[in-house]
């Protein structure tokens, strides 16, 4: 597999340092509200990436950590009357459920900050020792920037763009919540203060907590070692969290940190940057609630290349839907000339290693070249084309499965015809959903949808119609 590296700006062929296990660290989420379609661009694509590292062979070990104290759920915790463990707790097991519905492997270890406080306090101790931190007068400590001349090398940054005399500015702030353009002496451990409430430990500079940059260091170090194979993360982390990162491990632990950098670019949604403000800001349960499923938002955050800036739309999950719909419709074909049924479908853990794909190699090429899942898919339909003609169907459709494995893609169910008496008033809203589909009116269609759902009926779309069933 051959990926582009952030750091070198080149493709490269990805190999665990050991010889035996790829190991690769995934920025995680602040657990102080649901995820939104753009922070689970990030993990479905992360996702993918391992799937493809490990049907392709390669065994994995996946770290990703979890926020669970910073400002944000400090902040939100106490407005919310909660402890921050009772609090988090809550956004964890919510994003899990997420995952799951997106149909994301779990990482083989999710370590969160708080559990790891005193291998930061380590972290820092090793860097004042060695002349990169500094205690300030309120017990808050710094990392002294100016003492690792390559700083700014991943997000390549020119030295003079480097602003190192801001660091009365950042003491001041004190905050993690850092703007794009901001490069200070960043916080290693923060001071206690009033507005902290009872989230505070102790350490040899007094009472405080971690930085928000320090975690990912400490966590690391701990699972993965001085030098590991791969980091990732969104795009906004490069500048300043990675970068910070890099200072603050290299400095303290030695050894190479990263060998190679994975960086997932942001989407849009309608065009612009996604906020509340205008009405673009989607979770998962708001797609679902608009009668879509995590199947369709799956297929639809993985249509793009991850190094270009997709555009989401609800347009594009009803795409996403007909195009599931054909999927489901070319595998049933292809498993009844095989002489399978769904019983017979192979798990992912059955297809580890699978070396005959048959037409549907060309699929797996590309996400085997830079994780290329836009082209993936148009091979897969493709190959869907010509496979129907060819004698040897059950390689054929285990080679379909294991692209829609790579890809986490899952088909929908087979609705069998029910002898159901459908009321003619709800074939008349059904009838008018589908002309509205017909003429791109998605809003009118999803009123009409939200209306049948109201009156206990469900609409499901064809390639050539619809059908409606009781919920």
């Amino acid at each position: 597999m051959r990926l582009y590296d952030t750091l070198k700006r080149e493709l490269n062929e990805l190999k665990p340092i050991d010889g035996d296990t790829f190991g690769f660290y995934c920025c995680g989420p602040t657990v102080y509200g649901p995820a939104h379609i753009g922070n689970f661009r990030t993990f479905v694509v992360q996702d993918v990436f391992r799937r493809v590292l490990e049907l392709g062979g390669v065994a994995t070990k996946h770290v990703r950590n979890l926020t669970d104290v910073d400002d944000k759920t400090i902040r939100d915790s106490q407005a919310a009357g909660k402890t921050l463990t009772d609090f988090t707790r809550l956004w964890t097991e919510k994003f899990h459920t997420d995952c799951a519905a997106l149909n994301c492997l779990e990482p083989h270890i999710e370590p969160s900050a708080v559990e790891h406080i005193p291998q930061q306090i380590t972290m820092i101790e090793e860097l004042i020792e060695n002349g990169h931190a500094y205690a300030a007068e309120d017990g808050s400590v710094y990392f002294k920037i100016s003492s690792y001349p390559e700083y700014g090398a991943l997000s390549h940054l020119e030295e003079r763009e480097l602003d190192l005399g801001r660091t009365q500015e950042a003491r001041a702030n004190n905050s993690d919540e850092y703007e794009k353009d901001s490069v200070a002496d960043f916080v290693l451990w923060k001071s206690r203060r009033d507005e902290d409430g009872e989230n505070f430990w102790q350490s040899p500079w007094g009472e405080g907590r971690p930085g928000w940059h320090l975690e990912c260091s400490a966590m690391i170090r701990e699972y993965l070692g001085d030098s590991f194979d791969l980091h990732s993360g969104g795009e906004d982390l490069v500048f300043p969290h990675h970068e910070n990162e890099i200072a603050q491990s290299k400095c303290s632990c030695g050894g190479d940190f990263a060998a190679h950098w994975f960086h997932i670019t942001h989407l849009l949604v309608d065009g612009s940057k996604m906020a509340k403000s205008k009405g673009n800001f989607y979770r998962l349960e708001d797609l679902i609630a608009k009668g879509h499923s995590a199947a369709e938002v799956r297929y639809t955050l993985i249509g793009a290349h991850y190094r270009k800036q997709m555009n989401f739309t609800l347009s594009g999950l009803h795409a996403a839907s007909e195009a599931l719909g054909k999927l489901r419709k070319a595998e049933r074909a292809l498993a009844e000339k095989a002489g399978v049924t769904d019983a017979d479908a192979p798990s992912y853990e059955e297809l580890l290693g699978l070396k005959d794909l048959g037409l549907f190699d060309n699929a797996w090429l590309g996400l085997n070249e830079d994780l290329n899942t836009q082209r993936a898919i148009g091979a897969m339909f493709g190959a869907l084309k010509r496979a129907q003609n060819e004698d040897n169907a059950l390689v054929q459709w285990k080679g379909l499965h294991f692209i829609l494995h790579a890809l986490g893609v899952q088909l929908p169910e087979i609705v069998e015809d029910a002898s159901v008496e459908i009321p003619q008033e709800i074939q008349k809203l059904a009838e008018q959903r589908w002309e509205a589909r017909a003429a791109k009116d998605w809003a009118k269609s999803d009123e009409l949808r939200d209306e049948l759902k109201a009156q206990g009926w469900i609409v499901k779309d064809g390639k050539d119609g619809w059908s409606v069933s009781e919920l």
